[in-house]
């Protein structure tokens, strides 16, 4: 029996954490993959670039390090999206240009893709789809930071 309540509490959690990010993240992270798909090579580097960095900043902020087990990594995609969130809605009070709402959605982006990572949206297709066109654009961005450290 009270396994049953656990799940129940979990299902509450992942339904109040997909509400917040419909609320908070959605439309930005929306505008920020489809502006990705509209620009040509060199436009597309510069989302690379500013995942990259976002990725990292998140990351830093959420204190994470390498994950050893499953459960690990999920707590590290929870950090890591709430440290996404966290920025986003600092900068949010603050944005006064185009560079900024740029800056912004890619932290709501990031913070989609840590959700879906973390298996947030496994019971919700819609988000479940714009979780996983984020995580390809973090995927994608990976092997351009490296190789721009390279260089």
């Amino acid at each position: 029996m009270a396994f049953g309540w656990f799940r129940s509490k979990d299902a509450r959690d992942r339904s109040r954490l997909i509400k917040k990010d419909r609320e908070q993240l959605e439309a930005r992270a929306r505008h920020f993959l489809k502006s990705y798909l509209k620009a040509d090579e060199n436009g597309k580097a510069q989302f690379y670039r500013v995942v990259e960095d976002v990725v990292l900043k998140c990351q830093a902020d959420a204190g994470v390090g390498q994950p050893s087990t499953e459960l690990e990594d999920e707590q590290v995609a929870r950090a890591t999206s709430a440290a996404a969130l966290k920025i986003l809605l600092a900068q949010e009070n603050n944005e006064a240009n185009s560079n900024a709402t740029f800056i912004t959605d890619a932290y709501a982006t990031v913070a989609i893709a840590y959700h879906r990572a973390a298996g947030v949206y496994s019971q919700d297709k819609p988000m479940q789809e714009l979780g996983t066109a984020a995580v390809h654009l973090l995927t994608m961005a990976t092997p351009y930071a490296r190789q721009r450290s390279d260089s």
